[in-house]
């Protein structure tokens, strides 16, 4: 059974390396068959060079859209099983073995799996009690998500209407599908992804705290919000320069 790993890529030179060796060694780990798809989206530094040099198999998509950015990832894809994971995040070894065996079951339509941050602090725990309690109202988790590719189809990928909390939209919809066969939406809990916690580096690890209407605006998908949270940060990020609160 051959496994798709996507990953969407917008000047990930800082972390790219790390996802995908993570991913190597999980594949490894398990004795897996997979492929590792980086989607380049405008990409000026070395995130292609970095991605060509540890064999992923490259797919360009310009889109400001991380939906249609996953979707052309997912296109490309020639696996049974398709496994999504952000550049700057990195999975426990066991990971990958643990996806194939939840799916083996055919219990499953899929899911997603437990989150680490790189790093805590009160801010940061603070911050992350403001986000939960509408990841709570939608009972789906997220992170990596991994289901069959044919189930991906099944519900069209990602919504690519959305610019914002695609992911929750996503597994709501597939477990949706699951419940219709009679399966389950799983969280992978003996396994994990480690994600960066550069959002709390650039905007403070109390950002949510002092301004939890970003969280509500994101979740009501408010386009402006949105766009200057996920997409016009990334600018400031790599620039060094610290962007004022979106309100």
């Amino acid at each position: 059974m051959k496994l798709s790993v996507v990953t969407p890529a917008h000047n990930e030179e800082r972390y790219l390396a790390a996802c995908v060796s993570s991913v190597i060694e999980s594949a490894r780990h398990a004795a897996i068959d997979f492929e590792h798809i980086v989607v380049l989206n405008r990409c000026n530094d070395r995130t292609e060079e970095i991605a060509v040099s540890l064999g992923c198999q490259i797919v360009r998509e310009d889109a400001r859209n991380l939906s249609r950015i996953r979707n052309a990832g997912v296109s490309a894809a020639n696996g049974e099983i398709i496994v999504t994971i952000d550049a700057d995040s990195v999975m426990s070894q066991n990971m990958l073995g643990e996806v194939v065996r939840m799916l083996s079951t055919r219990g499953y339509i899929g899911g997603g799996v437990r989150i680490y941050p790189e790093r805590w602090s009160l801010g940061i725990a603070c911050s992350l009690m403001i986000v939960l309690p509408f990841v709570v109202w939608h009972r789906v988790s997220a992170g990596m998500f991994w289901c069959f590719k044919s189930d991906f189809d099944s519900i069209g990928g990602f919504d690519e209407r959305l610019i914002c909390v695609e992911d929750v939209d996503f597994g709501t919809r597939l477990k949706l599908l699951g419940r219709k066969r009679g399966l389950r939406y799983g969280t992978i809990r003996c396994a994990h992804i480690t994600t960066s916690c550069r959002k709390f580096d650039q905007f403070g690890d109390w950002y949510f705290v002092r301004h939890p209407g970003v969280v509500w605006n994101i979740f009501r998908r408010c386009q402006q919000t949105s766009e200057a949270f996920y997409y016009d940060a990334r600018s400031t990020e790599r620039s060094g320069e610290r962007e004022p609160p979106i309100t």
